[in-house]
């Protein structure tokens, strides 16, 4: 009965952190990047777009194409980057508690 009752507190504790790094992946922030810098995304924690900067020497109607390869290539980046972030955070949350593969918390 105690093993029940360590194991429901520490479901309880589990849960307050979790709320926390919730609150926590809004105010993250990651940058990806794709053509040397040229092309930046930033993104937060919940993977929500913050901001994109494109160097002027990419702004031309011929490079269109390009110019949209780019951005998509530093979201890629950013993403990347935010999922990065987000894992070791939950490491930190469940203690390096294994969770199943494919589970996500949120």
């Amino acid at each position: 009965m105690k093993d029940l009752m360590k194991m429901m507190k520490q479901a309880q504790e589990i849960q307050g952190r979790m709320q926390k790094l919730q609150e926590d992946l809004g105010t993250l922030e990651v940058e990806g990047q794709s053509g040397a810098g040229l092309v930046k995304v930033k993104l937060n924690g919940k993977f929500e777009a913050r901001g994109v900067r494109i160097d002027p020497s990419l702004i031309k109607p011929e490079e269109a194409e390009m110019l949209e390869d780019l951005i998509v290539a530093a979201f890629q980046d950013a993403k990347a980057k935010a999922e990065a972030a987000v894992q070791a955070k939950m490491q930190e949350v469940t203690g390096g508690l294994a969770l199943p593969p494919g589970l996500k918390l949120f």
